[in-house]
């Protein structure tokens, strides 16, 4: 199985943006479908976005639409969740998951690795 890490989570104002990065280690990332999740506090975990391969064909939920933005950077084995326009309601823990081939993914349960999660908090 592959091994992911998050990274980039942090606290912004709202209307900011933030870039969250996943990276693999243990096998070639570029043949996963990878997607992200967020779980806030009392609250179930949610889709948010899922890139799938081949091909790179992204999904998204509707709240963030237009506003967030799944990459893959194969060379460093990384992919990315770029958020503009932050809203307080954006505020959660952030997951990625990956499943190789095929995709995009958009439930939990499709997945069979996931990271660590790392906070984003949006003030108002």
């Amino acid at each position: 199985q592959v091994q992911l890490v998050e990274s980039g989570g942090g606290l912004v104002q709202a209307g900011g943006s933030l870039r969250l990065s996943c990276a693999a280690s243990g096998r070639t990332f570029s043949n996963y479908g990878v997607g992200w999740f967020r779980q806030a506090p009392g609250k179930e975990r949610e889709f948010v976005g899922a890139m799938g391969w081949p091909g790179d064909r992204t999904g998204y939920a509707e709240s963030v639409k237009g506003r967030f933005t799944i990459s893959r950077d194969n060379a460093k084995n990384t992919v990315y969740l770029q958020m503009n326009s932050l809203k307080p309601e954006d505020t959660a823990v952030y997951y990625c998951a990956a499943r190789l081939y095929g995709g995009p993914y958009y439930g939990p349960s499709d997945y069979r690795s996931w990271g660590q999660g790392t906070q984003v908090t949006v003030s108002s």
